[in-house]
């Protein structure tokens, strides 16, 4: 009799188990698929540590999990033992876990091609989920470029006297419409303060504009601060690296001395809580963001 109770107790545990690992599997969990362009500088990481670990704490219950779009930098990655995984193979992880329910979050500045990308990616992946969204990038709206330029304004060095320059470095886009947020956001900057300008690497308003603008002032000094996520390969060596083309050594030869701030947009909270938002208006849609949406 005891052998047989034990037996049931056994069964019934074992079939507890089960479900919970069901469970923990996706059937009752819902994931959050960050997803960003990446970086291979342990040194940058820290702002996608600290994503994540807002991202946590404002949605606790949920699997977070990442994808990089580069692939350069996944190959990166991989050299050194580190995996991460794209979009594609995210989701597919994803399903294969069980999760039904994934609301990917883009971590890229403006709705350019990589976010672009992975639009396309999602698309693809709809029918393996009750419900797959992916919500916008930073900037997707005045109010998030207003709201981003206020925060990024804030974090210049109190030192900085009224004289001095700040020259926020962006990305750029040069060949996809989206381009446009940028010469947005610059304006916004410099109507912020007429001392501020924003310049792209890769796209418009361009380094040369600036620096016309910077002569024209008759300035001496310009704090540089990327207008990036991560403060990483383009902002070390692009911005503030020893090279003749960085942008530390362009002002020097116009005679401006420059001061880097080496952070990440991602690694300020109130940045972040601007995605988080973003994400939150996807999972609980606020009445009026869901009348803009239909």
């Amino acid at each position: 009799m005891n052998r047989i109770i034990i037996a049931m107790l056994l069964f019934f545990s074992c079939a507890l188990n089960a479900q919970e690992k069901n469970e923990t599997k996706g059937e009752s969990m819902d994931a959050i698929l960050l997803v960003a362009f990446g970086t291979s500088d342990p040194e940058a990481k820290k702002a996608f540590v600290n994503i994540e670990k807002l991202t946590r704490a404002k949605f606790p219950g949920h699997e977070v999990r990442w994808a990089y779009t580069s692939e350069m930098i996944r190959k990166k990655l991989a050299k050194k033992g580190e995996i991460l995984l794209s979009p594609d193979e995210a989701l597919v992880k994803l399903k294969e876990d069980g999760f039904k329910n994934v609301y990917a979050q883009s971590l890229h500045i403006i709705p350019g091609e990589e976010f672009h990308q992975v639009v396309m990616v999602a698309s693809k992946f709809k029918k393996d989920f009750e419900k797959l969204t992916l919500s916008p990038p930073l900037l997707n709206s005045m109010d998030d470029v207003r709201k981003s330029v206020r925060i990024m304004l804030a974090k210049v060095p109190a030192v900085r006297k009224k004289e001095d320059a700040v020259l926020f470095m962006g990305h750029g886009s040069g060949k996809h419409p989206s381009d446009m947020i940028y010469v947005a956001t610059a304006y916004a900057v410099e109507k912020s303060d007429g001392n501020a300008f924003l310049a792209t690497v890769d796209g418009n308003p361009s380094l040369d504009e600036v620096l016309a603008r910077l002569k024209e002032r008759k300035i001496k000094k310009a704090y540089l601060l990327p207008f990036m996520s991560v403060a990483g390969d383009h902002a070390k060596n692009d911005m503030a690296g020893d090279e003749p083309d960085s942008w530390k050594s362009m002002l020097a030869k116009n005679g401006i001395e420059s001061i880097a701030v080496m952070k990440g947009m991602a690694e300020y909270d109130e940045i972040v809580d601007i995605w988080l938002e973003h994400l939150l208006n996807t999972i609980n849609p606020k009445p009026e963001y869901r009348k803009t949406k239909q």
